[in-house]
């Protein structure tokens, strides 16, 4: 499984649509990315990048959201919140 991160397309170069490419701010880390499966996708759009193809573009809430969401620590796990947390380990299974 991944974690997909929203990026902030800043640019756009090429005009034809199998060429096209974004360049992706990813808080800090800009990165290149296809824009063939989101040929709408303009400048401010945010997208999520998977292999460096732009799949998808989303909401600038939806996408802030999530930014803020990855910003937050993870809390550590104990043996118990782990227990409780998984069916196989509280007993909880068929």
């Amino acid at each position: 499984m991944c974690l997909a991160i929203p990026g902030r397309i800043t640019a756009i170069r090429g005009a034809d649509a199998a060429d096209r490419r974004a360049e992706v701010d990813f808080e800090g880390s800009v990165k290149s990315a296809s824009l063939l499966y989101v040929p709408e996708a303009h400048p401010g759009d945010y997208v999520i990048v998977q292999a460096g193809f732009a799949v998808r573009i989303i909401p600038e809430a939806d996408a802030l959201a999530a930014l803020e969401m990855a910003r937050q620590p993870l809390l550590p796990r104990t043996a118990s919140t782990r227990r409780a947390s998984s069916p196989l380990l509280s007993g909880a299974g068929p």
